[in-house]
């Protein structure tokens, strides 16, 4: 698809939106056009989840199959049961505790909700956002409002204005920009159809948090198929992927940096040029080769990993790189969040250093 609209940016303060911007944007969205706006976790591309016609724009925009179903935003709480054919007890305990927040629910989906929001399937997927741009601008346009991320189809997550812009100019109405997104990786789906409740894709919200509300909690292990309907949006093997090849390598540090270097070189001789996604403590030990790197920031905070994972990954095509080789930092908290989004950009690459 070519972009055919003119797309507008208006700058939003984060912490108190303005309200004649918020009310620009949701006259769009209820006249059945596009928005990109910030969320605590990435920049979403919004259209009314009510609307299909505004919906199938979504899809067209990220050029995005029509098997992968999207999450609904509401503004608050009470507005669950537009979209949910029905709130059981735990959801309504989980929203008590993580709502607003990085946290989306997968329930038996309303009639009222168009089959293109959920892939044909019977359930949907929604939360509401904990960014206060986002809440103003669903509850200004008084609809639910679907929003996957803003980007093309299973390219890296836009955590900027700019990131937005890069990859849906003129595919979209309105930008509203409103910063750097505080989380940077996408909320935690969990699914509440299934027993015991199953995290279909790692997020926001830690599986360790989600542990101490329910008690046990599944984690989905095998990736959805381009021949399924995916369960929720995230669940694909093949997704969040820089341009560059990347492989992802776990094990214990040292070996894995061991397995790094060799493997860097290897590449180098052969001609490819090499790009390394490493922890901040990592790079004394590849300093002596020639090769562009990135620091992911300390692997012992997480949080700002996730912050700026995909901006470091877009550092790394920007450079020019033809592969990248990526260090696991483990699976807590949202560690494991991190991990799922580098196993999804390598398209399941993954080595194991003994």
């Amino acid at each position: 698809m070519a972009g055919t609209k003119i797309t507008a940016i208006l700058r939003v303060d984060p912490q108190q939106p303005e309200a004649a911007v918020i009310a620009r944007a949701a006259a769009v969205l209820r006249a059945g056009g596009l928005v990109a706006f910030p969320t605590e976790t990435v920049y979403g591309l919004g259209a009314n989840a009510l609307d299909s016609a505004a919906v199938q724009g979504i899809f067209a925009a990220k050029e995005r199959p029509a098997y992968d179903p999207l999450i609904v935003h509401l503004g608050q709480v009470a507005e669950l049961l537009q979209v949910a054919a029905t709130c059981p007890p735990v959801a309504e305990t989980l929203a008590a505790r993580f709502w607003p927040g990085s946290l989306t629910l997968v329930l038996p989906k309303h009639a009222r909700v168009p089959a293109v929001v959920t892939a044909g399937g019977e359930t949907v997927a929604v939360r509401v956002p904990q960014h206060p741009v986002a809440l103003a601008l669903i509850r200004a346009a008084g609809v639910p409002v679907a929003a996957p991320s803003a980007n093309r189809f299973g390219r890296l997550s836009p955590t900027c204005a700019a990131d937005v812009l890069a990859e849906l100019d003129g595919r979209v109405d309105l930008i509203l920009d409103a910063g750097p997104t505080p989380v940077g990786v996408e909320s935690t789906v969990l699914s509440l159809v299934t027993e015991p409740p199953t995290i279909l894709r790692p997020g926001g919200v830690s599986r360790e948090a989600l542990i101490e509300v329910l008690g046990p909690v599944a984690l989905l292990e095998q990736p959805v198929t381009a021949e399924q309907i995916a369960p929720a949006p995230g669940t694909l093997a093949q997704h969040y992927a820089p341009r560059a090849r990347l492989v992802l390598y776990q094990g214990e540090r040292r070996a894995v940096l061991a397995t790094m270097r060799e493997d860097a070189l290897a590449l180098q001789a052969q001609g490819v040029r090499v790009g390394l996604w490493l922890a901040d403590e990592d790079l004394p030990e590849v300093a002596a080769l020639d090769v562009f790197t990135v620091a992911a920031g300390p692997a012992a905070d997480l949080e700002q990993v996730a912050r700026q994972l995909f901006a470091t990954l877009r550092q790394l095509d920007e450079a020019g790189v033809a592969v990248i080789l990526a260090r696991d930092l483990g699976a807590q908290g949202i560690g494991l969040a991190i991990r799922d989004r580098l196993t999804r950009a390598a398209g399941g690459h993954v080595i194991q250093v003994a």
